[in-house]
């Protein structure tokens, strides 16, 4: 059994992916669009002039993969009840990547910090609302 994370950022998908590929070095591994899909999609589904945007993604973060799409390309992603778990070897990769993810108006929930379980621990929500705990470990 696997359980992998799929995100819905509703109209900003390849901005999303690209936002990952340089904060956390993703990489984007099939992409498909609503045009090109073997078969038509509902219009009730996706509105008029959302051919383009992303139908299914998905992108590689260390050995995660993460699948996501635009969904119904409403414009507001909203992202509640969960977090994303990232663990990185160094302090120094910790502060570097958290201020990344909380660059461009990201919300920073708590703060980095010692705690019993990590050097450095944090939370902040990305510039999409997608939520973030970030610790050193091993």
């Amino acid at each position: 059994m696997k359980v992998q994370p799929y995100l819905f950022f509703d109209g900003r998908c390849e901005e999303a992916a690209a936002f990952y590929k340089a904060t956390l070095g993703a990489e984007v591994t099939m992409m498909m669009r609503f045009k090109d899909s073997p078969e038509p999609c509902d219009p009730k589904m996706v509105p008029p002039g959302s051919e383009d945007k992303v139908m299914h993604m998905q992108m590689t973060v260390g050995d995660t993969t993460i699948m996501a799409s635009d969904g119904r390309c409403g414009g507001g992603p909203s992202f509640k009840g969960f977090s994303l778990s990232l663990t990185v070897p160094t302090e120094a990769d910790a502060d570097r990547v958290f201020a990344a993810l909380a660059a461009g108006g990201g919300q920073v929930q708590m703060p980095l910090t010692k705690t019993f379980f990590s050097p450095r621990f944090g939370m902040v929500a990305d510039k999409f609302g997608a939520s973030w705990m970030l610790l050193v470990g091993k």
